[in-house]
């Protein structure tokens, strides 16, 4: 039971990547692909109806989260405190730029709203990315099961690691180009004009740059988290997910040579699901790897109770069965290219 939680859990996540990862992407290309206010409006309005909405899968993580591994929770939320809370105020800039500008419109403070939007959707993704490498890499637990890790020490891997060091901003890095690529597929096939054809230039260079981070990302992550090499030797079939990640790489290249903006859109997702799943698969059973490996976080040491999993599964399920409908209904809802109305400052109409 546990290990189908674990997996829940893992969903949930790839799914916020996925479809918070191309908003978060928008927003880190804003003012790079969009040259005039029509333009940006343009931009915002790729993401105007789905944004909020995609955001809320990130509640649904840390609520599953919560319900399946309280002692992760507790464990991993104390000791990530300070980035937490820059992580919530990022947020907060981002969602207060995009409504501000939506519904004020000012010559003086529309540039400051498309800064706050571009700057923070920039800064999360390297946030992220940097959490999923301090989760590889391993934190600090003690035999109590917590850990203080301060936002940096000396950037080198030991034993008093901190939020910050050359492998987590290697993998935040490489996060910010890869959902660089996501948010421009995303823009370049719900937008049309010059914003399209520049966001598709955008991915088509940030590919380069995710071709060398990834090789560069996976050889280290070999070396510093001897779990993954033992995982992959135990159960070679798990090298499906590298290869989905491969294929999906290769399939943007492809598709944005033919000019399928769908289907590349299609395989970055391919890509980042392929990449988090090899994660996933390679940490298991562990869900907070430590330093000190004796001292990790485990499916079985952070469970909840069995008969807590058996009844919430009947729920999770009843709430993705729900979840499901309403986002297929949003968009369907929210097919094809976006039309910005001139005369109303509100993208989203």
């Amino acid at each position: 039971m546990e290990t189908i939680w674990f997996c829940l859990v893992a969903l949930m996540i790839a799914l916020y990547v996925l479809l918070d990862g191309f908003d978060l992407g928008a927003g880190a290309i804003h003012l790079l692909v969009a040259k005039t206010d029509q333009e940006r409006r343009q931009v915002l309005a790729s993401i105007g109806p789905v944004w909020d909405g995609n955001e809320v899968w990130l509640l649904a993580a840390g609520g599953t989260l919560y319900f399946a591994f309280p002692v992760l929770y507790a464990s991993g939320f104390s000791g990530f405190y300070l980035p937490l809370m820059m992580v919530l105020w990022l947020l907060i800039l981002r969602g207060t730029s995009i409504e501000f500008r939506n519904h004020i419109k000012s010559a003086v403070w529309d540039p400051l709203w498309d800064f706050l939007f571009c700057s923070s959707s920039l800064l999360l993704a390297v946030f992220f990315g940097a959490a999923l490498g301090n989760i590889v890499r391993g934190v600090p637990l003690d035999a109590t099961g917590y850990f203080f890790e301060p936002l940096w020490t000396n950037f080198r891997l030991g034993d008093e690691t901190g939020i910050l060091d050359w492998y987590t901003i290697l993998v935040g890095v490489l996060a910010l180009a890869a959902l660089v690529m996501h948010g421009s597929l995303w823009v370049q096939w719900k937008t049309a004009g010059p914003v399209s054809e520049r966001s598709a230039r955008l991915a088509g260079h940030s590919w380069w740059a995710i071709v060398v981070g990834t090789a560069v990302v996976s050889a280290a992550t070999f070396q510093i988290q001897p779990q993954i090499n033992a995982n992959f030797k135990a159960w070679p079939w798990g090298f499906i997910f590298p290869a989905l990640a491969v294929a999906g790489l290769a399939g943007v290249k492809y598709a944005l040579a033919k000019r399928d903006q769908r289907k590349a859109f299609l395989a970055s997702c391919a890509y980042l699901t392929g990449m988090l799943a090899s994660v996933v698969f390679g940490v298991y059973p562990m869900v907070l790897p430590a330093r000190h490996p004796e001292y990790s976080l485990t499916v079985l040491s952070a469970k909840a109770g069995l008969y807590g999993l058996q009844i919430g599964l009947i729920w999770w399920a009843i709430g993705m069965v729900l979840a499901a409908g309403y986002f297929t209904y949003l968009y369907r809802s929210f097919a094809g290219k976006v039309a910005v109305d001139t005369n109303s400052h509100d993208p989203s109409e």
